[in-house]
This record gives C-alpha cells, sequence and structure tokens, in this order.
C-alpha cells in the first residue's frame, strides 16, 4: 500500500501546501497530515475526492508507488498510467482521443488536468480495467476502415504482449499508431506491423514506449459489407494504379 507515499509525492509534485489540498478535499490538515504520515486512513467518500482532485484511479493511487521515475520503470519492462479520470461511481472513465487531437495527446497524456477535459464514452460491458479509445485514420489495418474508434485495455508490463495481437502504442518519438506487435526481449525492441502489406515494418526500443494499448473493441460506422467493399475498391484501384505505371516505364 503507497497511499501515504502517493498523496505526499502528488502534493509536493504539485508544489502545494497541505492547507491548500485539505481546502480542496473539505478536511483539516492536521487529519491530511495523518494521511500523509500513515497514522490513518480516508473514508471512501474522502479517498473517492482524493482519487478525483489528481485524476487517479483508487487503485493506482494504493497499489503502485507514483514515485518511481520513467527511466527505472523501463528498466523493469512497466508502465504506469497515472493520468486516469473516473465517473460519480469512481469507475474510470473511457477517454476518447480524436485524430485532430493526436499532437495534444503526445503532450498531454501523463498530464491529469489534460485528460479531464477529454471527450468520455460509456461502454457498459467493459468495467475493470483502464480503457481509452483513439480514432484511427489510414489505411494500413484493412479492414479496419479510417475514422474507426478503437477501445483498448492498458498494458502494464511489456510482458503482457502478445504476439501478433493488435495494439495502440504512444511514444512521444513516434506518434500514436495502431498496428500488429512482436516484442524481443532480447534486442528490448517492439516490432509495430501494418495488415496492408505495402507498408513496412517498423522497430521501437522499449525506451521509446510512453503508454501501450491492447485492442479490445471497436466502433465502425460503416456496415461491414460497405467497410470491406470500400477496402477492395482501394486496393483494386490501386494496384490497377501501378499495372498502369508499370505499363507506361515498359512502353517508354
Amino acid at each position: 500500500m503507497y497511499f501515504a507515499e502517493n498523496i505526499k509525492f502528488l502534493r509536493q509534485r504539485d508544489q502545494l501546501s497541505q492547507q491548500q489540498i485539505s481546502d480542496k478535499l473539505g478536511i483539516s490538515r492536521t487529519t491530511l497530515g495523518d494521511y500523509e504520515r500513515g497514522h490513518t486512513e480516508p473514508n471512501l467518500g474522502t479517498l473517492l475526492n482524493i482519487c478525483n482532485l489528481y485524476g487517479i484511479p483508487a487503485e493506482v493511487l494504493l497499489k503502485y508507488d507514483l514515485s518511481n521515475d520513467k527511466t527505472e520503470l523501463n528498466e523493469l519492462h512497466g508502465r504506469q498510467v497515472l493520468s486516469l479520470t473516473m465517473d460519480q461511481n469512481g469507475n474510470p472513465n473511457i477517454e476518447l482521443i480524436q485524430n485532430k487531437a493526436y499532437a495534444g495527446y503526445l503532450e498531454g497524456f501523463d498530464k491529469p488536468e489534460y485528460v479531464k477535459e477529454l471527450p468520455k464514452i460509456n461502454l457498459p460491458s467493459l468495467k475493470g480495467k483502464y480503457y481509452r479509445a483513439f480514432e484511427i485514420s489510414g489505411d494500413s489495418m484493412p479492414p479496419m476502415e479510417s475514422g474507426s474508434i478503437v477501445v483498448c485495455s492498458f498494458i502494464d508490463q511489456l510482458k503482457e504482449i502478445v504476439p501478433g495481437k493488435t495494439y495502440v502504442l504512444i511514444s512521444r518519438q513516434s506518434g500514436i499508431v495502431y498496428k500488429r506487435m512482436y516484442s524481443d526481449f532480447n534486442k528490448n525492441t517492439l516490432s509495430l506491423v501494418s495488415d496492408n502489406p505495402t507498408y513496412p515494418p517498423v522497430n521501437l526500443g522499449f525506451e521509446d514506449i510512453d503508454e501501450l494499448w491492447q485492442y479490445k473493441a471497436h466502433i465502425s460506422f460503416m456496415e461491414p459489407k460497405q467497410s470491406y467493399d470500400s477496402w477492395m475498391e482501394e486496393k483494386i484501384n490501386t494496384i490497377h494504379s501501378k499495372v498502369l505505371d508499370i505499363h507506361r516505364k515498359i512502353m517508354d
């Protein structure tokens, strides 16, 4: 249990006094001091208020040492998600990252104040984990069409990666990508593979991974047959264009 250490760390991180935090929570400074020293524990209502204040789920606040720096976590091949929001029942929200917000998310994914402002979606069938939804663009992962929304669960440890499954990768170096992934712990690299063979695989070092989310469901705005037909038409047109190019080169 890291509750006492975490609330002190978060307060000091934000450069706030005990009085400032206790005023926000509606408790006395002495009570907050007792929490930080581990002398007492909050009731459920106060715990949820603290979680909402920092945008962190209760499980994360209680179970993880938030003071661990990222370099140490990378060496352990682990990840923490620190910036989450909860609904009125204390369940994690599903934040939606639209394509137009990708640049902002790369800068603010680890900032609670940014994550709080993201739009939310609700999928009652998805409970018990931390989920995030990403709008997909491009044609690298057919038949998933551009504009679909991929709902993913957070991956806490890189060893949880299942070879050949699809994930959304967050990397300040490589951006936000949805790919099929394969990990190599001998080389400490992750191979990102597109289902569209015209896109070559890309290798990324573990140290460049900021967040990793595993596919759980997706929301499409096209009927399945329409989606498939659209993808096939696009592929046929691409092949036809390439054949014409080859023909022109031969004729020249």
